[in-house]
């Protein structure tokens, strides 16, 4: 009787003890979604097809799966997002190359973390009627718009005489942001600074049938578009969200390649006046190779070190930068899915 009563005793000890141990498991095991974090991002100008991954990735939850409440900002002015970056007024921007290295330039401590857009958009671009047709070649003695932004200029004087012309003999205007305004109105002959994944796409939508020439076919050195930058002290002290931000990121950019009309679907949704679903389509579908590297090897949102040391070189034998940007110290690949860890 005894000896019933003391194996029971112990049976309930035993079965008690390892209740209260399965329950400290299950609270080891059980993790969830993390309470979400706040990142505030600006984006470089409206939303538009360049930003499909980011939209894919706020629209199907990646953010909020990371942990992340991610407030997506547009710029009252494009020339806003590094400087409100550099004050703190937001965690992360999207900007461009050449912008982060002459804000480098200037002394601002800021580095890209990952590149959103691996190619460049800029283009020269022209409508029939025109009497450029076969840019460069045609180029000399016609009048060219751009946006009268500095390295623009360069690439035009770049290509030029890439292509053999002397520059001299192309009359720049500056035509602010209304590039396809000029053209159409033929106030000039044709552009630099439009895009032919944007503009261009839209400008055959409407039966304008444009010439297009990329700026890296034709004597620019390559770079990366827009690229997501971050101020130093941000990553030394946040480093764990940018990486979260970023895995998320590669998601969005998954879910563009694999259902571009999802992405687009997202796009349009989280911001209704994107545009005609049709062109942003195309926009979307024609954006896809440049929102990852060429070798497959690498991931999402890399940028390539040797790449940016030479357009470095670029900018500061053409003078758009004093000192040597040091590429290796522009940007860091840590906090890319797969890096750093």
């Amino acid at each position: 009787m005894t000896n019933s009563r003391s194996r029971a005793c112990l049976v309930s000890a035993l079965a008690a003890f390892a209740l209260v141990f399965a329950g400290c498991g299950e609270k080891k095991e059980v993790t969830g979604v993390p309470p979400a974090q706040q990142l505030t991002l600006m984006l470089d100008y409206l939303p538009n097809a360049d930003h499909a991954p980011l939209f894919a990735a706020q629209g199907e939850g990646d953010f909020r799966r990371a942990g992340l409440d991610v407030s997506i900002r547009t710029p009252s002015n494009p020339a806003d997002p590094l400087s409100l970056l550099a004050a703190g007024k937001v965690d992360l921007a999207i900007s461009y190359e050449p912008e982060l290295l002459l804000a480098r330039d200037r002394g601002e401590q800021l580095v890209a973390v990952g590149a959103l857009v691996q190619r460049p958009l800029t283009a020269i671009i022209s409508v029939p009627r025109s009497p450029v047709t076969h840019p460069p070649g045609d180029l000399g003695g016609k009048t060219v718009g751009t946006a009268g932004i500095p390295y623009q200029h360069a690439y035009l004087v770049t290509i030029l005489r890439h292509a053999g012309i002397n520059p001299a003999s192309v009359h720049e205007v500056n035509v602010g942001f209304n590039l396809v305004p000029a053209m159409l109105s033929h106030r000039v002959d044709a552009t630099l600074g439009a895009y032919w994944n944007v503009e261009a796409v839209q400008l055959a939508h409407d039966h304008r049938r444009p010439t297009v020439l990329r700026v890296d076919q034709a004597g620019v050195p390559n770079y990366d578009e827009l690229v997501i930058v971050a101020r130093r002290d941000y990553l030394a002290n946040q480093g764990t969200k940018v990486r979260r931000f970023m895995q998320a990121l590669s998601r969005g950019a998954a879910l563009t390649r694999s259902d571009p009309a999802r992405s687009v679907h997202d796009l349009l949704a989280l911001n209704p006046g994107a545009g005609d679903a049709a062109v942003v389509s195309d926009q979307v579908r024609t954006t896809l190779p440049a929102f990852f590297p060429t070798d497959a090897s690498k991931p999402v949102g890399y940028m390539d070190p040797g790449q940016w040391a030479a357009y470095g070189q670029w900018m500061l034998s053409n003078r758009l930068v004093a000192h040597d940007p040091v590429a290796d110290q522009a940007l860091t690949d840590e906090f890319l899915p797969g890096r750093g860890l």
